[in-house]
């Protein structure tokens, strides 16, 4: 090889897998979780057409509790959580649980600004044409706001890939994990450097390819 690796090329592909799916798992979790936490927003505040101020109070006041807790702190605090639903806390599921958690909300604010953005006239013509409100949320104001969706989850996913490097510091496995252990830890540059770089072509392909098909969303 053109490389002399300190540590096996095994390694670093099963700590790629691992990260793909912490990443792939919690990004889907908090894509359908997100999605209706950011709908229930919107019709519930001031102005939509399920009005309720009390009950979009206390879910925005949920969502930001949650979106103003750092991750490294959510990762400790849901400990005992996380043992009860994946009966561990360490490893590529353990991580999956603090990182949906944490993605949910963030990617819902994200949503929630896309649907926000909606023209308010084609709300009002479809209310006028006597359109139900499930059919204003799922053939208004989803495909108007689908392409801010898409980038807005596309920022997600990139945000999760960062959390779930620093979940490696306990334990969790993936990228993160080899890093600290066989690049901190044991003073080796080299597995830093090349998990740096596999980090940043990840972060490179996702982004590329969610910008993308927003675009190409936006232009149909």
């Amino acid at each position: 090889m053109f490389l002399n690796l300190s540590i096996p090329l095994e390694r670093y592909t099963q700590a790629f897998l691992d990260t793909l799916t912490m990443v792939g798992i919690s990004g889907a979790i908090a894509f359908f979780a997100g999605i209706p936490l950011a709908v229930l927003l919107i019709v519930t505040a001031s102005g939509g057409f399920l009005e309720s101020p009390r009950i979009n109070r206390v879910v925005g006041s949920v969502v930001n509790g949650f979106r103003a807790t750092p991750f490294i702190v959510m990762l400790v605090a849901l400990i005992p959580f996380t043992r009860l639903v994946a009966g561990t806390t360490i490893g590529v599921w353990a991580a999956v649980v603090p990182l949906a958690i944490s993605a949910t909300p963030f990617f819902a604010r994200i949503a929630e600004v896309s649907l926000r953005e909606v023209d308010p006239g084609l709300i009002e013509a479809a209310q006028a044409m006597g359109c139900k409100k499930w059919h204003i949320i799922r053939h208004v104001y989803f495909p108007e706001a689908l392409p801010g969706i898409i980038g807005g989850f596309t920022i997600t996913l990139v945000a999760l890939i960062s959390s779930s490097a620093m979940a490696g510091a306990v334990g969790a496995g993936g990228l993160g994990d080899l890093a600290i252990r066989y690049g901190y830890q044991r003073f080796d540059t080299q597995v830093m450097l090349i998990v740096i770089a596999v980090l940043i072509a990840l972060v490179t392909v996702v982004q590329t390819s969610g910008d993308r098909y927003a675009r190409w969303l936006r232009n149909r």
